[in-house]
């Protein structure tokens, strides 16, 4: 299991000295997998809920509660997978390890871990202030930032429309002030469906929306696995949080909820 940490993400996440301009293109033919999120239920072949944490609290002093198979917070609707945060308490009776959280929402992650390729999530996220929002890959167990973080996607609602791409190792993360990334300003980030992307090879992870890149991080010179422990199957994880020491630094407008995001597809195409 990941040690205590999980993705400690701070205030000073969002590094800017790794961006670049570039186009990004898509793997031709059929991906090696897609969640096109076009049936009736969330199919948990590909899915788990994650909900480890929710007895002791999460990391980052985040505030919500991830429920699990629970259609208030995570279902499919009109073809897409909508994660729903909530501002409410629940009962210990149906819920036995609800840590008293005064929000709820959900945590999905891939029951297959995936390694290098191309991957592609097409979303639509909240912008309520203390909605934190996330499209992002995890090493399924060992110590964090030890085995790696790629962040493809994450955004805070008192900052709607930047869109933060970063990566964190045992070297490079935000606990040092290292941690390697770039951000990028998508004005209808909430109100449209953007693809968000991720170009993981051996020697680089180049990360993008809608087919430009705004960061890339090479292994060069290489540093080893302290550097660049990008190298065994990540679990994907798609989730909403609410709060927290980044997501809730301007803190949290109850007002805002309930909170969305909504994912049209996952697609992931192997190296050929």
């Amino acid at each position: 299991m990941i040690v205590l940490l999980f993705a400690l993400q701070a205030a000073t996440l969002g590094a800017t000295n790794y961006g670049v301009d570039a186009p990004m293109t898509v793997p031709k033919g059929k991906p090696s997998f897609a969640d096109e999120f076009d049936g009736k239920a969330i199919a948990a072949g590909p899915w788990r809920f994650d909900v480890s944490r929710n007895a002791q609290g999460w990391a980052n002093n985040e505030r919500q509660y991830y429920a699990a198979n629970r259609p208030e917070n995570a279902r499919i609707e009109k073809g897409a997978l909508v994660i729903e945060a909530r501002r409410e308490t629940l009962d210990t009776a149906r819920f036995s390890d609800w840590g008293g959280q005064a929000y709820t929402s959900a945590r999905l992650v891939s029951r297959e871990p995936r390694g290098p390729g191309f991957y592609e999530v097409r979303a639509k996220l909240p912008c309520g202030r203390g909605g934190w929002p996330a499209i992002w890959l995890l090493a399924p167990d060992g110590k964090w930032p030890d085995e790696g973080e790629i962040d493809i996607m994450e955004m805070v609602g008192w900052d709607p429309g930047v869109i933060h791409a970063t990566l964190h190792t045992e070297a490079y993360n935000h606990a040092k002030g290292t941690q390697r990334g770039a951000q990028t300003r998508v004005a209808t980030a909430c109100t449209a469906y953007h693809r968000y992307q991720l170009d993981w090879r051996a020697d680089s992870i180049t990360i993008g929306v809608d087919g430009r890149a705004v960061m890339r991080v090479a292994n060069t010179p290489p540093g080893g696995k302290a550097a660049w422990p990008f190298t065994r199957p990540y679990s994907l994880i798609l989730n909403l949080a609410v709060g927290g020491d980044w997501g809730g630094q301007k803190g949290i407008d109850d007002t805002a909820f309930p909170q969305r995001m909504a994912v049209d597809y996952v697609r992931y195409w192997k190296p050929r």
